[in-house]
């Protein structure tokens, strides 16, 4: 083979990896108003090194593993879109299923009188998917190109060229990191009280929520349902909560604040529940010992949206914006469902039934674009 034809086939090769690397460069547009959340450019070098080796053709693209995702693709599979999802390979360090997989009993979960572990009801929600045709890659997207038709997804070794795209990525709960946090997870440790705060281990004991924000003081107030006391540790001496908010918690009898103070450490039996933390005053730095039989991290979540690399239009904190009331983005034809776009809820049923929208909003944009191909002048 020639020079000339060995530099031709290397082009080629490196195309789609190209293509993405370009599209992320700000357009004038954006170098006029910066996002707040400003794009990475790739490097052409290491983009070429890591072009994928394959290519695949779709109508629908799913990028996701959890509820939302595994919805959207029954729907888009029973719709006989062939729907092509990537549930990534320990994407944000979570094994495909999303964060359920990181929970024990879900009881919130319609359909399930007895319960239900969060890593079965997502093989069920995977298996399902299989069952009406989904190809599934395991397989974590690291670039987009939403400035091509078809649009392309692309992994370290598969691009796939949809006409339609999904993003059900999700958001992942902030998490603390002190002697004995990895080890009293799910046994005591939590990031979601409407989740597990009904757990009989949580049912008339002292419980402990970290946060300063409006979510800790929602989540204190949900807890004061079913903890005996509820303690508030902030490591400063003012909440950044809305003044409602605070108001509502400091008057609520059962919640008591720890101002001025962090959680050091959590400590238990060694294959029991969690039993209590140890509580630093950051002012004085003294350490107390504080008996709580369950800790709830309540300081925020980080959408997992960088991969996107600035092409949809993104909120303050990072989430995907969509048009109210529908899944649509920025860009015509991508679609995004589940905690990507949900700083509210939060909730796996509520993930469920946006991935459900996604689905028929994206079927429903392909039923459009198909009719417009097919007219004639």
């Amino acid at each position: 083979m020639s020079l000339r034809s060995k530099l031709s086939a290397l082009l080629k090769k490196a195309c789609p990896f190209v293509g993405a690397a370009v599209a992320s460069e700000p357009s004038a547009a954006s170098a006029a108003a910066p996002s707040p959340h400003p794009v990475k450019p790739f490097s052409t070098t290491s983009a070429m090194a890591d072009a994928p080796t394959k290519t695949l053709r779709t109508r629908l693209c799913i990028i996701g593993s959890g509820p939302a995702a595994h919805t959207a693709a029954i729907y888009a599979a029973r719709a006989e879109l062939k729907p092509i999802l990537f549930e990534g390979w320990m994407a944000n360090d979570i094994a495909a299923g999303g964060q359920l997989t990181t929970t024990t009993d879900v009881e919130n979960f319609p359909g399930f009188p007895e319960g239900i572990m969060g890593y079965e009801l997502m093989d069920r929600c995977r298996a399902q998917s299989l069952r009406f045709g989904t190809e599934i890659l395991s397989e974590t997207v690291t670039a987009v190109d939403f400035a091509v038709r078809p649009f392309r997804v692309i992994s370290s070794s598969t691009s796939v060229e949809a006409d339609a795209v999904v993003v059900a990525t999700g958001a992942v709960a902030r998490r603390l990191h002190f002697t004995g946090a990895d080890v009293f997870w799910n046994r005591g440790i939590s990031a979601c009280a409407v989740c597990d705060g009904a757990a009989p281990i949580f049912r008339n004991h002292p419980i402990a929520v970290v946060g300063g924000g409006d979510s800790a003081m929602e989540e204190a107030n949900f807890l004061t349902k079913y903890g005996s006391r509820v303690y508030i540790v902030h490591r400063r001496d003012t909440f950044r909560a809305s003044k409602i908010m605070q108001a509502r918690t400091l008057e609520n009898p059962k919640i008591e604040v720890l101002w001025n103070s962090e959680v050091v450490e959590a400590f238990g039996e060694a294959d029991g529940p969690l039993a209590g933390v140890k509580v630093r005053n950051v002012v004085t730095g003294e350490v107390s010992d504080l008996t709580v039989s369950g800790l709830f991290f309540a300081i925020g979540h980080e959408p997992a949206t960088k991969f996107l690399g600035g092409q949809l239009d993104l909120d303050s904190d990072g989430y995907v914006v969509t048009k109210p009331g529908t899944t649509h983005t920025s860009v015509k034809g991508v679609f995004a469902a589940g905690d990507v776009q949900d700083k509210k809820y939060r909730q796996a049923i509520t993930a469920a039934g946006s991935g459900c929208m996604a689905a028929l909003d994206a079927e429903h944009y392909l039923q459009e674009v198909g009719s417009q191909e097919g007219k004639t002048d």
